[in-house]
Parts: C-alpha cells; structure tokens; sequence
C-alpha cells in the first residue's frame, strides 16, 4: 500500500500527477490557507506534505501527526518549519535552493529600481488623472542607479546574482556585508566589497535585504540603523517579514529619514502593517519575488522530487537534492 502525503497548497496539476505514481496524495486544488488545527487535521497518517511558508510546523502539530517522516518546503526559506523539532523526532526537511536565485535576482532589481524612479507613485497619479495638472520639471524625480552604490545585506546565492547585475549591468559600486567575507574569487566574480555593517547603511544609495531570517537578523533593520542611511537612500527588502521592522520603515518613510522602499515581504504576512498603507513613497508586492512560470514550476518539481527521494523513488531515490537537515537521513533508513 502505497504512502500517504499531503501537498498543502494549489500546485502544477502535472507535478501532483506525478506524485500519484508512487503516493497516495491529498492535495489542495482549491488553495484554501488552512488554520494549524486543520492542518494537523489533514496530516493525520500522512508519511510526507509538501509545504509553503503559510503552514507552520512546530512541536506542537509534529507530536500531532507521529506516522510524519518528511516535510518538504517550497521555497529557499523554512522559518515556517522548527527543524530543530523536526530533527528530534527524526522528520527530514528539505527546500528548494538555487532554483529561484535568479528570478528572485531579477525581481529584488526591479523592485529597488520602482522604489527608486518612483514607479509605483507616478502609476497611481496617472490613474487618478492628475498628470494634465501638472508637468514640473521635478515631478515625481527620484535617484538613479547606474553609477550609484549598491549596498547588500546578505551575500547568499541571490545577493551575489544581484551584485553582478548591478556591477556588469549598471556600473554600479556594490558593497555588501554578511556574518564573514566571501572569498577573493568570489568577491571578484561579483565585484563586490565587504565593509562593516555600519559603513553599509552609511554608504549605500540603495540597500537591498537578502539575509535569511533567524532570531539573530530579527529587525536587523531597524529605526537604529534607517537612522544612519542617507535621507536619499531606499531599501528594497526580498528576504523574510521580521528581518526589517515594518512600523519603524513606516515612521521612516514618512518622516523623511530615507527616500523610499520596496518590500516583497512583510511580517505577519498577510497581514501588513497598516501604517504602511499610508505612506505613498514605497512599492509594495505580496511575497512574488520567485513568480515567473519556468521558476515556480522547478521550484515544485524539486520539492516532489525531494518527498519521492525520501521514499525511495525518482531519480534521486534515497538521495533527496536538498535536505535541510541532513542528519537526519544519516540514522533512517529509506522510507518503504
């Protein structure tokens, strides 16, 4: 009899399809967000879910559901997931890395770039049909990007692929700093310097978030560190809700401490700060930093080919491609 999973959330129906193969799977066609209650619900003698952010798993749901033996996210980030609970209980967990750098690479740009031309403002001027009132010579200008200095905070996968763009693309001076330096090579592939956390937010025009979240980056940016930017500077955050603070980016923003903003994501997403809502200089999006078909397609195809390795099925039987928590597969055996 084949295992039972779970696939939380409205996927490719071709990519559940080939689940049925080798599984008996519930899935989500109605992509419905369900309460933890009715995940638990639904997860009861389910060997396997794939997962997205919007399904917290804790100690709490896995002492729940015990027959759990994998928990596959879609997405690079997990802070959904205690994989420290998962590890005591001997649950694999696995994301989806690499797939999405580059889209995600492409969408922080031209986020930091709306923020910056004030893209998302002169849009909803035109809408409002306001542009035959006027036609300054300083309507609704904003800063450039080439030639400015790019500051990253995060220099993972997707920090790198935005250095090189801003670098090759736009001529741009990037800076960045992370927990160490990258090495020469790879400093020099994204023509890249590492300063100080404080000379990054003194120096940068643009700073764009790609730290991954964690107790130690929570509110990393905060109204401490918006106050040392320039009052010209925006910051683009595509990384997790929490890493900044949203009610004091919103205080900032109207305050004139930095020029403008554009974040991807927010904490307690779904919900926004409402305070946010307010204040025109920002550009806001809901969590589409990886949306393009091709990306969101191999970002679902990963994650079932990670749930069949588990089992031992597909070409990565026994071998999941990208486990979270690795030791876990040290001490289980491939799942029958």
């Amino acid at each position: 009899m084949p295992a039972s999973v779970l696939v939380t959330r409205a996927s490719f129906p071709d990519i559940v399809g080939s689940l049925r193969e080798y599984f008996d799977v519930s899935d989500n066609a109605d992509d419905t967000v369900w309460s933890q209650p009715e995940l638990i619900d639904r997860l009861q003698g389910k060997s396997g879910a794939i997962t997205h952010g919007s399904d917290r798993i804790d100690a709490t749901l896995l002492d729940a559901c015990p027959a759990l033996r994998a928990v596959c996210n879609v997405g690079v980030g997990y802070n959904n997931v205690d994989v420290d609970a998962c590890t005591r209980r001997g649950v694999l967990v696995t994301n989806t890395p690499g797939v999405l750098t580059a889209t995600t690479a492409d969408f922080g740009f031209a986020l930091m770039m709306a923020a910056a031309r004030r893209i998302a403002e002169s849009e909803h001027f035109v809408r409002r049909g306001e542009w035959q009132k006027t036609g300054r010579y300083d309507m609704f200008v904003g800063s450039d990007i080439h030639h400015a200095t790019l500051g990253i905070l995060g220099m993972g996968r997707i920090g790198q692929a935005i250095a090189k763009r801003a670098a090759f693309g736009f001529d741009m001076r990037v800076i960045y700093h992370n927990r160490s330096p990258l090495s020469a090579g790879i400093e020099a592939a994204s023509r890249a310097l590492y300063v100080d956390k404080e000379t990054l937010l003194r120096e940068a025009d643009h700073l764009i978030v790609v730290v991954p979240y964690s107790s130690s980056s929570h509110h990393a940016i905060g109204a401490r560190e918006l106050s040392q930017m320039k009052r010209t500077a925006t910051l683009t955050n595509i990384a997790r809700g929490g890493v900044v603070d949203d009610a004091a980016l919103a205080a900032a923003l109207r305050e004139g401490t930095i020029a403008a903003a554009g974040l991807d994501v927010f904490e307690g997403e779904p919900a926004i700060d409402p305070e946010l809502l307010t204040v025109p200089n920002i550009v806001l999006t809901p969590h589409i930093g990886s949306a393009s078909v091709a990306t969101r397609r191999a970002m679902a195809s990963l994650a079932a080919d990670n749930l069949s390795a588990v089992f031992g099925y597909g070409k990565f039987a026994g071998q999941p491609p990208s486990p979270v928590n690795p030791d876990v597969l040290s001490h289980t055996k491939v799942l029958p």
